[in-house]
């Protein structure tokens, strides 16, 4: 059995984590009820520390293979809980996703009527590094709040903000627009309390009607629809980490991805009478009828369209500063060819 003292190995619950099968909490569960045994042992204390050359099995399966550490870009919807299970029986993000991501996590939360950019991964360990205040990830968002307020009382907010007995760190608040009774802001924070937003800008008599998380540290919401996700490439992911806050949440970016897509069930047949093999459809038959003279030819009109691919949020912009012109956009040439003037 693992020893306890084993320092090379890592704890039991974040290594059931890591596998995808639960949170560290969850896991920490599952051993105290038994499910959990470690080399042919059931253990009943998370307190246990495993190597690689260990076998874990949970619930008489094998722990299956570590996957490589990724994070996904959410447009939440408003009207999702961020929460794996809701007591009051809400709609979840979670059962909002398709079905054949890896187990996923969310990096912090957003409220039920906040929207926008929220970070998914498949590795606690990331979860928890990027949560931390001591990371120092600037979350911005844009409100649209009932009120009035000045750039002044905006500005005061640089220096910190204490609401109902809670301290708020230095808040960055830009006043982009007023419209009728309305204003819109752009609030940037790196704490990211509960309901820090609204708590903060109720102090200055604004009642927030709509907020959107725009950006969490270098991943922006960009284009993505509303209730879409978009993975972000190993390469960018590793780069925009960087090497300290990478190793600090143990990510692994050398493991394989799993495929976890869900087998299609064969679709059942009739046997054909008289033990004879099965009956082709008629629609199949037209369709597997070989032609009567040359070969088999289609109309445009028959033959399927392809689909477009999605669109990624992480190529180059099309538009905006930095892009190159389309074709379409740049401008005609002027006079045709150059003409040659005497030397």
């Amino acid at each position: 059995m693992a020893s306890n003292q084993n320092t090379q190995g890592e704890r039991i619950a974040k290594v059931m984590a890591r596998a995808g099968l639960c949170s560290r909490r969850e896991a920490e569960g599952w051993i105290t009820a038994g499910r959990v045994s470690v080399n042919g042992a059931k253990i009943t204390s998370p307190a246990l520390n495993v190597a690689p050359s260990d076998t874990v099995v949970v619930d008489g399966r094998p722990l299956p293979g570590v996957e490589r550490t990724r994070l996904f870009l959410y447009h939440k919807p408003a009207g999702l809980v961020t929460t794996s299970a809701d007591p009051q029986r809400r709609p979840t993000i979670f059962q909002a996703l398709p079905k054949d991501l890896p187990r996923l996590i969310s990096v912090g939360r957003l409220d039920l009527a906040t929207e926008g950019l929220l970070l998914l991964t498949n590795d606690g360990g990331l979860a928890r590094a990027l949560e931390l205040p001591a990371t120092g990830w600037l979350r911005r968002y844009r409100v649209r709040a009932y009120g009035k307020v000045t750039q002044a009382q905006l500005d005061a907010l640089r220096e910190g903000v204490t609401v109902d007995g809670i301290r708020y760190g230095p808040i960055d608040a830009q006043l982009d627009r007023e419209q009728a009774s309305n204003v819109w802001i752009t609030f940037a924070i790196r704490e990211g309390k509960n309901r820090e937003v609204r708590n903060v800008l109720r102090h200055l008599g604004l009642q927030v009607s709509r907020l959107i998380r725009v950006s969490f540290g270098p991943f922006q919401l960009g284009d993505i629809p509303e209730g879409e996700i978009a993975e972000v490439p190993t390469r960018i992911l590793r780069d925009q980490l960087g090497e300290k806050l990478a190793k600090a949440a143990g990510a692994d970016f050398s493991a394989p991805i799993l495929d976890r897509m869900t087998p299609r069930a064969p679709a059942a047949r009739r046997p054909a009478a008289g033990g004879k093999r099965d009956a082709v459809p008629q629609e199949d038959k037209r369709e597997a009828a070989p032609a009567k003279s040359g070969k088999h030819r289609t109309s445009p009109a028959d033959r399927p369209r392809k689909k477009p691919a999605p669109k990624s949020p992480f190529h180059r912009p099309s538009r905006g500063e930095g892009a190159r012109p389309s074709f379409d956009e740049r401008g005609p040439k002027r006079g045709g060819r150059p003409k040659r003037g005497k030397r």
